[in-house]
């Protein structure tokens, strides 16, 4: 039997604050699946040369990967009805860059 998808953890720690007096929180790690090769996607989105920043490229990557999987399990909720469609145009319109 086959994976259907691909599984991934994810460690997000603050580094610094724009409040001085301000505690960092602890770090957060998180486990995910999502039906994409990821590391592939960011490889791809800095070919593309998107942003100006090769991190930029990375966060928008991740963030897209993370929230389309989410919208797409999620795909009958009411707060995608509407954004859905858009998205798909979205998603076109990324690719075809």
């Amino acid at each position: 039997m086959t994976k259907r998808a691909n599984k991934y953890r994810l460690t997000l720690e603050q580094v610094s604050l724009m409040k001085e007096d301000a505690t960092l929180a602890e770090p957060l790690s998180l486990e995910f699946e999502n039906h994409d090769e990821i590391f592939t996607i960011i490889k791809k989105i800095k070919e593309k040369k998107l942003f100006g920043d090769e991190n930029q490229s990375t966060e928008f990557a991740i963030g897209l990967k993370m929230f389309s999987e989410v919208m797409l399990k999620n795909r009958k909720h009411p707060l995608f009805e509407d954004f859905f469609p858009a998205f798909g145009e979205f998603m076109k319109k990324l690719k075809s860059q």
